[in-house]
């Protein structure tokens, strides 16, 4: 852990220099009364953050009739089914973070998608060689047990207050009526037009007439109306041991291909048990000490709550306050670096893997490893990893194992409500449009978060523990996280989408925010780097053309451009009992941000 005492923040340190101004949701949404989107707000009765205005007002509304925060997060996501169906919905899985108020602890759920139980470790291997991931992607095979429909049981069931039912009524609404178009569904779309029409119930739902969607026409999804409604009549039943379940694995096992298409959509092997053993599972969640500050996220099968945490840890002897732009975004870098490093080594689904989750997060390896990192000198990549349950100074051993692509199109949703409660809760279906397929006559797409694994071992002799097997989960990287003052109450909670980017877009806004005192939305605006042991760091424009980049260029950097990195949402408790829900300004859109009743 990190030093509980060192250069401890208050929580009105890092609550400073906030604007006053809020948005608050009318009733929820439909698409001629779409509430603009606003990326923060600060006011009293809870507060949303999420990438879309309809799903952040569907979370306010649940809140103004008594929801809890739980209960909001679930409204939200069901509705980010619906509007943004390339990125999460109940074909998908996701991690749900949360902290109760009146316990002060920090609680989470896996709920992450499964292999089938008949999965090896040759799951993607063809011929004796790995299927190129274009090959894999749209098809059955990428297809893992969705995960999301038990989450939400698990999370309502464990803390919230309504029904199920009555939490899906806001996203049914919205499928049923439709919501506008805008920039990024149809360009989301346009970029996924050719595979969308291998599969007819794909283009026919996704591609209206055969088009793409239009700028500002109304988008309705009919056949997902009736499957929340069926879902909020029956329960999750319905997908684990039902006919929603049941059309699933018809899908994966029989790809509804177009035939003209040519694609070789090739079967998955999910089935009927997959569904019946599935489980979200309640598990403790990672913790580290930064600043003094308690900072909770998801443990393994992520690999997110270790490598923020490692990273966090590492930089825990740096003043990051007093660094210049180039030392601090250099250190930001290097730890980045180091902590990939070992992510890659050793972290995978703990129910199949001896992960070393504790070594990982203990202060004393990550000075071992922080030693590696010179103010003058760029660290290679890639670099290879340390021993955590046998820390030497400096040390590294073994070999590198590269970062396995991951999609980059998930969301993330921020919630917190009148009593204290919060809620960190990413969801996914994979790459933008998973899998590609439409469970036909159901509304929404299957996920493709199969293709996480390893498709072979990066070296074939040392142990990869991100190779497929039967029921296994897939190293993830999502990390939505939650930050507790000394007193264990909250100071910010945030989470972005972005694959294997998410776990440095947490980190790079945790320490804008902590370190640097940025303004949480800011932080969330801020140009962003990430380094995954790479060769090169991504940068995004606002560095890339930026002076700094040729700085670190001189210590030895390399970069290459990214246009856009992750999609954050956060919200940030004030005094007095106000909150701030903070969101993107630009990116995906720009996000939404909306609280219950805005401060004056």
């Amino acid at each position: 852990m990190g030093r509980p005492g060192t250069r401890k923040l208050s929580v009105l340190a890092v609550s400073a220099a906030v604007v006053s101004v809020g948005a608050v949701a009318p009733p929820a949404a439909t698409a001629d009364r779409t509430p603009a989107k606003v990326p923060v707000a600060v006011g009293y009765g809870g507060a949303v953050a999420s990438v879309d205005a309809d799903a952040s007002a569907a979370g306010i509304e649940v809140l103004k009739h008594g929801g809890n925060a739980v209960d909001a997060a679930v409204a939200t996501a069901a509705a980010l089914g619906v509007t943004e169906p390339y990125s999460a919905g109940i074909g998908g899985g996701g991690y749900f973070v949360y902290y109760d108020a009146k316990s002060r602890t920090v609680h989470t759920i896996d709920g992450r998608e499964t292999a089938p139980l008949s999965a090896d470790a040759d799951l993607f291997t063809e011929n004796g060689k790995p299927l190129a991931f274009a090959d894999a992607v749209s098809s059955g095979l990428s297809v893992g047990t969705p995960g999301t429909p038990a989450t939400w049981q698990q999370a309502l069931e464990a803390w919230g207050s309504k029904r199920l039912g009555t939490l899906l009524k806001p996203a049914e609404r919205i499928a049923r009526d439709g919501f506008t178009v805008d920039d990024t569904f149809r360009a989301q779309t346009a970029s996924n037009e050719t595979r969308f029409r291998y599969f007819p119930d794909t283009a026919k739902l996704f591609l209206p007439n055969g088009r793409l969607p239009v700028v500002g026409s109304t988008f309705k999804n009919p056949e997902l109306a009736r499957t929340y409604e069926q879902l909020g009549r029956q329960g999750v039943g319905a997908v684990y041991r039902g006919d929603i379940g049941d059309d699933i694995v018809k899908t994966v096992e029989h790809p509804p291909v177009d035939p003209a298409s040519g694609w070789n959509a090739r079967p998955g092997k999910l089935a009927e048990k997959d569904f019946a053993v599935y489980r979200a599972k309640l598990q403790a969640p990672t913790r580290t000490s930064y600043r003094g500050l308690n900072v909770y996220s998801i443990a393994p099968s992520s690999s997110g709550g270790t490598t923020v945490g490692e990273a966090l840890n590492i930089l825990e002897n740096t003043d990051l306050s007093k660094a210049s732009e180039v030392q601090y975004l250099h250190h930001f870098i290097e730890a980045s670096r180091i902590a990939f490093a070992d992510r890659g080594r050793w972290v995978g689904d703990p129910a199949f893997e001896d992960v070393p989750t504790k070594e990982l997060l203990s202060q004393r390896y990550a000075d071992s490893r922080a030693c590696l990192i010179k103010d003058d000198a760029v660290l290679g990549s890639p670099l290879a990893p340390g021993d955590p349950r046998h820390p030497a100074s400096c040390g590294q051993g073994g070999t590198a194992a590269p970062t396995t692509y991951e999609g980059e199109n998930t969301t993330h949703l921020t919630v917190a409500d009148k009593w204290g409660n919060v809620v960190a809760y990413t969801l996914t279906i994979e790459q933008t449009g998973g899998s590609g397929i439409t469970v036909p006559g159901r509304g929404f797409l299957l996920n493709n978060e199969l293709t996480d694994f390893s498709f072979a071992p990066a070296n074939p002799a040392v142990h990869d523990p991100n190779l497929p097997g039967p029921g296994k989960r897939p190293r993830s990287s999502i990390s939505p996280t939650i930050v507790l003052d000394r007193h264990n109450r909250p100071v910010v909670a945030l989470g972005s989408p972005g694959g294997a980017t998410i776990i440095t877009t947490v980190l790079q806004t945790l320490t804008g925010f902590l370190d640097r005192k940025l303004p949480l939305v800011d932080a969330i605006a801020a140009p962003r780097a990430s380094q995954r042991n790479a060769a090169r760091t991504e940068l995004e424009p606002g560095l890339y053309d930026s002076d700094l980049r040729k700085r670190l260029e001189a210590i030895g950097h390399s970069f290459s451009l990214n246009p856009e990195i992750g999609a954050a949402t956060g919200v940030q408790r004030l005094p007095d009992g106000k909150w701030l829900a903070a969101a993107e300004k630009v990116r995906r859109g720009g996000g939404s941000a909306m609280v219950v009743r805005p401060a004056r």
